[in-house]
């Protein structure tokens, strides 16, 4: 399963889809031209427990250092995988 990015000029997401349709996604609202604040992440049931949410804040992440970004994980399961895995430390706002 592959994460997909759409943003607009002040939000974004990023999600997965299956055949049935969204698996998971992950809402985030930018802030300023530097920073995003993840504020909502949602995983289908079909798909809890298989990493879908863990996916997404990486491609997050990864989306981050690429752009020369930091992220505020506002969201109760962004926050709980930047405190598991220190390897996000570097973009953390």
């Amino acid at each position: 399963m592959e994460v997909q990015h759409q943003q607009g000029d002040s939000k974004g997401v990023f999600f997965i889809e299956d055949q049935e349709g969204k698996a998971g996604e992950m809402t985030y609202s930018k802030a300023g031209n530097d920073k995003f604040i993840i504020d909502h992440t949602e995983v289908e049931e079909r798909y809890r427990g298989k990493q879908v949410g863990l996916k997404l804040v990486e491609s997050a992440v990864n989306y981050a250092r690429t752009n020369n970004m930091k992220i505020m994980p506002l969201c109760p399961f962004a926050k709980k995988m930047f405190d598991k895995h220190s390897e996000f430390a570097d973009v953390l706002w």
